[in-house]
Formats: structure tokens, C-alpha cells, sequence
């Protein structure tokens, strides 16, 4: 596994397209005050020695070595001992609607997109505990198996979109189930699952499945997105609206006495997700009530560094930017590669 020992110098990069833009903006303005003073050709025949190139060669050598002198600060690693360790926490299974009615926008920025934004605030209060992510509209799959890689996870969720599923619905039902089956085999561990939707279209079964859920010890939480008096669903790519066959505009509202219904047979808690954080407060609370048992993962306990290889390019750099002059060479001043005069 890839780490960096000191993430935060990697903002340092973030300097870099001021400093691009600084040293083109630069360049302009020299060009444009040379034009000031005359044809660039003529004084460019009156300064043989100047080049042309070789400013902007050793510019951007040494941007090249910020750059990678920011990455050598930030400690590059590779693991190179993997252990299974056992800590006390839970597993949780996230399950996220992504069918078209998640990108209304009666909750800001959509319905997904906050609902996405949830889940990564989950993700980063999780300390110890497995989580894994369910997607489903008219199907269901697991998008990201239980694992204790929060990195991964974020990783994972900023890739999900409506397109990952081409058949529409919602089918909470199915999704229940494929959570269920989706925790660890180990015993005595603390087990939720969160389905986040808007409960449009439901398909059936998803009372039934999370009783079933609920009798197995895993509790099934359930976050409503949006609002009862609902909005239109954006037509990706235009500025309209979905419409339907008669081509008026569909309207999409939270389903929240179904929600609530499968919260209550699954022994967990509804919440409605809106423009505040009180859901993600809520449901963080519920998550920290449910007993912690011995959680087995696998981790790697012994980092290689490997700063070296980025260090012998540092200086390698630093050596041919030391070595190009400003000025062109006058051992090879009457060196024409290009040349095409024939005598």
C-alpha cells in the first residue's frame, strides 16, 4: 500500500500554477517591451548570443524540482509488512440510491451530490470500523466490498453516478439484501446498514427485507433525501426538465412514510436528509451507540521509504540547470543541426 507519511506538503503544489503564471505573464510583458524598442528579428540578429530557449528550459527544470522537492517533503511510502490487527469497532454498509430522481435539487447541491457529501463526512468519522458501499436504482451491486480502507472508500464514492445503472427503479428491497450478505463472517460484531434514498419508485420487498435484516442482529438505518413537496429531475447535459410521455415535468418527492416504515421494522432510525447536518449528526450518534466488538483487518505495520529515487532526480536537475546557460554556448556557436544552406 501507497502512503504519504506528511500529506500536508503536498498543498505546496498548489503554488505551482501561480508560479506558471507568473513566469508566462513575465514573458509576455518582456516580449511585449522588446517590441517596444524595435523588430524582435533585428534585435534578435543584433544578440546572437541570447537564446531563446534556454530561459524557459531552466524555469522549468526548477518547477519541476518544487514540484517534486513538495512530494519529497510529503514523505512517499510503501508498505512492506502487512498484519491482521484486531480494534474495536463496528461494520457499516452504506447503500445510496442513484437513480435519476437523486438529482433533483430540493436539497442543495442535488439530492446525490449530498448524499455523497454525507458519506465522506461518515467515512472520516469512522475510527476502527469496516465500511462498505451498496449502489442500486432498479438493480443493486456493491460498488466497494467491507473493508477497514477509508481511502479507498472516498475514492470509490467520488466515481458514483446515475450511468452506473442503466435500469431505473428503486429496488431498497434488493439492496437490503445484498448489504446483509455483504458483512464479514466474524461473530459478535456490531453491524448497521444505512440505506440513503428518496424512496421514489419503490419496488417492494424492502419492509420484508429489512425485518429479515433486523432478526440477523443488523440494524437498518434509513436517511430520506429531499423534500415531501419534492422538484423536477434536471436533464443532464440541457437546461430542462425531465417530462413525461404526455411532456409534462416530473416532479419527484421523498417517499418519507416509507422510509420511516423500513427504519422501524429494521430496529434503526429514520432520518430526513435536508440542507443542515442534523442527518449526519443523528446518524453518527446512532453508529457510536452500537456496541464495538474486536474488528479483524489487515494493515500494514512497517513503511519502506522511498524519498531516494525522488531525491537522485532532484539533484539530477538541479546539476542540468546549473549546467544549461542563459547564454548560448560558444563551442557550438557555428552548429547548424537545421541548417539548409547548400554551397
Amino acid at each position: 500500500m501507497f502512503r504519504f507519511e506528511e500529506p500536508a506538503y503536498l498543498y505546496l503544489l498548489l503554488l505551482l500554477p501561480f508560479l506558471a503564471a507568473f513566469y508566462l505573464y513575465s514573458n509576455y510583458r518582456r516580449r511585449r517591451n522588446i517590441r517596444r524598442f524595435g523588430d524582435p528579428m533585428l534585435l534578435a540578429q543584433l544578440m546572437p548570443d541570447v537564446s531563446k530557449y534556454r530561459p524557459d528550459i531552466k524555469f522549468w527544470i526548477l518547477f519541476a524540482v518544487i514540484g517534486l522537492f513538495s512530494v519529497l517533503l510529503a514523505r512517499p511510502q510503501f508498505g512492506s509488512k502487512l498484519e491482521t490487527v484486531k480494534r474495536k469497532g463496528v461494520e457499516v454498509i452504506i447503500a445510496l440510491d442513484i437513480s435519476n430522481s437523486m438529482l433533483a435539487e430540493d436539497v442543495q447541491p442535488s439530492r446525490l451530490e449530498k448524499a455523497k457529501r454525507l458519506i465522506s463526512r461518515l467515512v472520516d468519522e469512522l475510527d476502527n470500523d469496516k465500511v462498505g458501499m451498496i449502489v442500486f436504482a432498479g438493480d443493486a451491486f456493491t460498488q466497494l466490498p467491507i473493508t477497514s480502507d477509508y481511502i479507498s472508500a472516498k475514492m470509490f464514492l467520488e466515481s458514483i453516478n446515475p450511468s452506473l445503472i442503466s435500469k431505473q427503479g428503486t429496488a431498497i428491497g434488493e439492496a437490503i439484501n445484498l448489504a446483509a450478505r455483504s458483512f464479514t463472517p466474524q461473530e459478535g460484531v456490531g453491524r448497521a446498514i444505512i440505506v440513503i434514498t428518496d424512496g421514489e419508485n419503490h419496488e417492494g420487498g424492502a419492509v420484508e427485507a429489512a425485518k429479515a435484516a433486523a432478526e440477523k442482529g443488523i440494524q437498518v438505518n434509513v436517511l430520506g433525501v429531499g423534500m415531501p413537496e419534492g422538484a423536477p429531475i434536471p436533464e443532464v447535459g440541457t437546461n430542462d426538465y425531465r417530462r413525461d410521455r404526455e411532456g409534462n415535468v416530473i416532479v419527484t418527492r421523498l417517499n418519507e412514510a416509507m422510509c420511516q416504515e423500513i427504519a422501524k421494522d429494521g430496529k434503526g432510525i429514520y432520518v430526513r436528509v435536508d440542507n443542515t447536518n442534523s442527518a449526519q449528526k443523528a446518524i453518527n450518534q446512532e453508529i457510536n451507540k452500537m456496541a464495538k466488538s474486536d474488528v479483524e483487518s489487515k494493515v500494514y505495520t512497517e513503511y519502506n521509504e522511498q524519498f531516494q529515487a525522488i531525491a537522485w532526480i532532484i539533484l539530477l536537475l538541479l546539476l542540468a540547470e546549473i549546467l544549461i546557460l542563459d547564454r548560448k554556448n560558444p563551442l557550438f556557436k557555428n552548429v547548424h543541426l537545421f541548417s539548409n544552406n547548400k554551397k
